[in-house]
């Protein structure tokens, strides 16, 4: 999917909401365990209840690598079951050596087929390339992420002697790997979280998608991320996974997602005719 094929989706929907397949076996509705797949039956309910609501699904791949060779089997499924329309993300954070991160990219590109997929920057641009180099597929950079601990590495101070100001590790990330590729192929990580640091963000990377996590759980503004985040483009993937897949726990638990996403989709739309008239 292209940067222009992911903003018409995006206009027609009225929604750049993503919603986060983080699907825990032991969290899904007990009368789906006695399915024959269950994580894939919960999947597959959550997706025909969203699929018109969403530009984006993103599998945290942990949730079905804990089940072994079943849970690859799961993941598949799902993956096949995915309109052809809506953009696949592989949140797996994975950075390793050169060759390594080959096998990673054909892995998750080739065999999986996603459309894309959350890459680590600490080994620099050699374990970066292999992902790229695969047409047609993006690669999803950690910037600066949502969780509390973020602040051990991502904010400390650096001077690489060309800005006015010292530089926080996430903006020295952004201003150099967005040379390795295009904003039609490289997009970054940024935790709604701290939204005091958008507008920086902003600066370094004018025309990239954000893929925003932690609006709804971890207490983030979508009102904010919004306002400070919104490009030409849109430029946001917002993410939702818990407030959304969970929402309930019984029979009607789909429709309930469903009613949670409507809601996000909703203020999308409110702001998307704000910003982008």
């Amino acid at each position: 999917m292209t940067k222009e094929e992911l903003f018409t989706q995006i206009k027609k929907k009225q929604s750049y909401l993503c919603v986060g397949l983080d699907t825990d076996i032991q969290k899904i509705p007990a009368h789906l365990r006695n399915t024959e797949d269950p994580v894939f039956e919960f999947n597959r309910r959550i997706i025909d209840a969203t699929a018109d609501l969403c530009v984006a699904y993103k599998p945290n791949i942990a949730f079905y690598e804990a089940l072994g060779p079943k849970g690859w089997v799961s993941l598949e499924k799902t993956l096949n079951y995915i309109p052809e329309d809506i953009f696949t993300i592989a949140d797996a954070k994975r950075g390793d050596i050169g060759n390594t991160s080959e096998l990673y990219a054909r892995a998750f590109f080739e065999n999986l087929n996603f459309d894309s997929i959350t890459v680590a920057p600490y080994m620099g641009e050699d374990s970066v390339k292999p992902f790229l180099l695969k047409t047609g597929k993006w690669v999803i950079l950690l910037a600066l992420t949502s969780n509390p601990g973020s602040a051990d590495f991502q904010l400390l101070q650096t001077d690489d002697g060309t800005a006015d100001y010292s530089r926080c590790l996430f903006e020295n990330v952004l201003a150099t790997s967005k040379a390795w590729a295009s904003d039609e192929q490289l997009m970054y990580v940024v935790g709604a979280t701290r939204p005091d640091f958008i507008q920086r963000v902003r600066e370094i990377v004018p025309d990239h998608f954000l893929l925003v996590p932690g609006v709804g759980a971890q207490g983030g503004s979508l009102a904010e991320i919004s306002r400070l985040g919104m490009n030409q483009h849109c430029g946001l993937l917002v993410n939702s996974s818990r407030n959304i897949i969970y929402a309930a726990s019984g029979p009607d638990f789909a429709e309930q997602a469903r009613s949670a996403a409507l809601l996000v989709q909703q203020e999308m739309a409110d702001y998307l005719n704000q910003y982008l008239g």
